[in-house]
């Protein structure tokens, strides 16, 4: 479904992602890994298209990424939630939610959509009339994640979903994620929380210093001496 190769990009004469390839396919969940400032969420923001690439090829079921804008990359079926949430502080959780859905006209979809966020997310149909700037992070947490679905992407880009949150709001944010996959948004995840994030995954890539030092299957990775010491704290 998506192909990343060869991809390098400069944050000006910073090298941050040297020769990344990766796939992901249709249905998986793939995440990747590592420390802070290895290339995670850089990765994002290039498929994403809000950072282009110097050299290398981004594709997504076979059309070419890096030149198109952002928007139009939210068209093709990508979305995604970005790291520290984000939400429009000002406006209300169901205004969030319709600016998700701003590029699409079926009124019908949007409104099924809509229903389906608020099942996924029940919490947010109890705060709907409110400012989403006095949400808890959590509840700012599944307004992101609902703000995405409304785009109704084929594929989900989701960018520490985890960062700042309880652990029992992990819990919870993780099994909605699997969820959602469930019912048919394949996922790429970027996640500091390694051992959820594996517990959760088909697949792992594991980034260094913006390059690919490991990839497999996530079960495999887990087990695995080398990732257990440098992520999983032994």
């Amino acid at each position: 479904m998506l192909v990343l190769e060869d991809v390098n990009v400069y944050y000006g004469a910073i090298h941050a992602l040297k020769g990344i390839s990766l796939e992901v396919n249709q249905g998986e969940i793939v995440t990747l890994i590592g420390s802070n400032g290895a290339g995670k969420s850089t990765s994002l923001k290039t498929i994403s298209g809000l950072l282009r690439p110097k050299t290398g090829r981004i594709t997504f079921k076979g059309a070419d990424l890096a030149t198109i804008a952002p928007q139009s990359i939210v068209a093709q079926g990508i979305s995604q939630v970005p790291e520290g949430r984000r939400v429009f502080a000002n406006m209300t959780v169901i205004e969030n939610l319709e600016l998700g859905a701003y590029l699409r006209k079926d009124k019908a979809g949007i409104k099924d959509d809509m229903k389906k966020v608020y099942e996924l997310f029940p919490r947010l149909l109890e705060r709907k009339s409110q400012l989403a700037g006095t949400l808890s992070g959590g509840e700012q947490q599944m307004l992101a994640m609902g703000r995405a679905l409304m785009s109704k992407p084929q594929l989900l880009l989701l960018d520490e979903p985890s960062m700042g949150l309880a652990p029992i709001l992990v819990n919870q944010i993780f099994s909605i994620i699997k969820e959602i996959n469930a019912i048919g948004t394949t996922i790429l995840l970027v996640e500091q929380n390694a051992h959820m994030a594996l517990s959760i995954a088909n697949r792992a890539y594991v980034l260094e210093t913006g390059k690919i030092v490991l990839s497999g299957d996530a079960k495999e990775l887990a087990a695995s001496e080398e990732v257990r010491k440098a992520y999983l704290g032994g």
